[in-house]
């Protein structure tokens, strides 16, 4: 009978997994097949199952044999991955390291600014018993409950490991380098314990974990729950390939998304510096490019503290502290509590917000709990239907009611410098520009090289406040360059919006794109 199927960290499917079912006295081995495939003759019922495979983690699981209904049976290759829990703190609390090694390895932690300030060595750590630095991950789709390590074989207070957040708020990372030189960096949080400057700036935590696919599943690969079968090959399996109509979103349902899980798309290579190119798919829009806007500041002398969405949304950061928020180039999933919380610090109590990305604040998201989130979609022909492209919108509003601008498609995946619309404004101050000229060609964003407006892009509509003022457009192609835009509502407060997600990667290489949003800062910190 087939019993279940076998697969890795990525959901796909494992070949000749070495299985044996052993209940009282007997003994069944089988091999699992191309497909992933696990057949053997075994009778329903409780079952114990070892499984072993070269270059993965052996394990044994307790399984209960179901005719019907197989069983998922995960494995973890060997490897070098980490991560935080939990991932944002503040100065002073403490957050496990949950690290995954095939080897001896050593941790140290450093504070990523201006420049990769290393703060110290945390240990060496290494097996006692045989492979004891192997994670050992959960059965089944464990995107939705979080992987757990440090949960299995983890008795003893003592093998907990732990660590004390510096007393200086930032984006700090942990160096993970194991004996053979594998090398795996991961990012932590850290909030100050009270407030030390006027300036905060959110690291879209929500945003890193809707990407990341770690267990298989994201928002954009099977956001709506793991299929029972393991992927063999995407292109001739997965709908994003294989259905020409296919749009990400099309279900009712969608199943919550753990933060409890290690993050590979947030890595940065050990000899990568603040002032290097961003090189690969993921990291143009998540923690690798936010701390290039903290380097920047820091190379400008604006001091700042750091926190994470989860943390505005869960009340730890009090915008009444703080005289300006910056968000990076990607804020895209928001809680209505973060959006109405900010819009009425904005228009009713003066705050002054700086959005340095595109395409955000796009679409809900809820918390079942304070380890998951739920992502609600919209069917994506429905929405054509209705005439939106933000989720939001379907549910609230359009986030150009704040923001001043709301993503469309049009020059969605291409980069171009801006084009000055109003070069006397103050923003252009001292950067020598005259309206139609161009700036923002210089960008560290590799993945879509080509200028500061780009990636994905934000315009204005129906619904941005009417004393928007608009300061410059991207030259994309099909006029969908983003809009960079200011409104100022009654009560001092104020919105700068850049619309594009590789702004934030022009702002340490282009002249004119750092003294435009210096500009702005020191004026909202007036």
């Amino acid at each position: 009978m087939l019993v279940g199927y076998v697969s890795d960290e990525r959901y796909i499917a494992l070949a000749d997994v070495s299985l044996e079912f052993k209940r009282d006295d007997a003994v069944v081995a089988t091999r699992s097949t191309a497909s992933g495939g696990v057949y053997a003759d075994v009778e329903p019922g409780a079952w114990q199952v070892t499984l072993a495979r070269d270059g993965y983690g052996s394990k044994i699981v307790q399984v209960d044999v179901e005719e019907g209904r197989p069983y998922s049976f995960r494995l973890l290759k060997d490897c070098l991955l980490g991560y935080m829990w939990p991932k944002a703190v503040k100065s002073g609390e403490r957050s496990e390291f949950r690290v995954h090694s095939d080897e001896a390895f050593k941790l140290e932690l450093y504070r990523y600014g201006a420049e990769k300030e290393k703060i110290r060595t945390v240990g060496w750590y290494d097996e006692h018993g045989p492979r004891a630095t192997v994670q050992i991950s959960p059965d089944g789709d464990y995107t939705q409950a979080g992987v757990q390590w440090n949960k299995f074989g983890y008795t003893s207070p003592t093998h907990k490991q732990y660590v004390e957040a510096p007393e200086r708020s930032g984006l700090y990372y942990m160096h993970a380098t194991g004996k053979s030189g594998q090398f795996f960096s991961f990012p932590w949080v850290v909030a100050p314990a009270e407030p030390a400057a006027r300036i905060a700036v959110l690291m879209s935590d929500i945003n890193w974990n809707a990407y990341n696919n770690f267990g298989g599943r994201s928002n954009y690969i099977h956001p709506d729950e793991l299929p029972p079968k393991p992927t063999t090959n995407a292109r001739l399996e997965l709908k994003r390939y294989t259905d020409p109509t296919h749009i990400n979103y099309h279900d009712e349902d969608y199943r919550p998304l753990s933060f409890d899980r290690p993050e590979p798309i947030n890595h940065v290579p050990e000899d990568v510096e603040a002032t290097d190119p961003i090189e690969g798919r993921a990291a143009c829009h998540v923690a690798p490019t936010e701390w290039r806007i903290l380097a920047w500041l820091e190379r400008e002398g604006f001091d700042y503290d750091v926190f994470s969405e989860t943390q505005l949304h869960f009340g730890q950061l009090n915008l009444d502290d703080y005289k300006v928020l910056i968000l990076g180039p990607h804020p895209e999933y928001w809680s209505t509590d973060m959006y109405f919380g900010l819009k009425s610090w904005v228009f009713e109590r003066g705050g002054r917000l700086l959005y340095l990305g595109g395409n955000g604040l796009n679409c809900e998201v809820t918390f079942p709990d304070e380890s998951r989130m739920t992502v609600h979609n919209e069917d994506g022909q429905k929405l054509q239907a209705r005439g939106l492209e933000s989720r939001f919108a379907a549910r609230h509003e359009s986030e150009a009611n704040l923001l001043g601008v709301q993503f469309t498609k049009t020059g969605i995946m291409t980069s171009a410098p801006y084009r000055t619309i109003d070069a006397a404004h103050w923003v252009f101050e001292g950067t020598g520009l005259k309206t139609d000229d161009l700036f923002g060609s210089e960008c560290q964003h590799e993945r879509i090289p080509g200028g500061a407006s780009g990636h994905e892009t934000d315009k204005m509509n129906e619904h941005t406040p009417s004393n928007t003022h608009l300061l410059a457009k991207g030259t994309n192609i099909d006029d969908g360059g983003a809009e960079m835009v200011i409104h100022e509502p009654d009560g001092g407060g104020a919105v700068f919006s850049t619309g594009s997600i590789t702004y934030a990667a022009s702002l340490l290489v282009s002249e004119e794109v750092s003294r435009v949003t210096a500009n702005v800062i020191r004026r909202f910190l007036d």
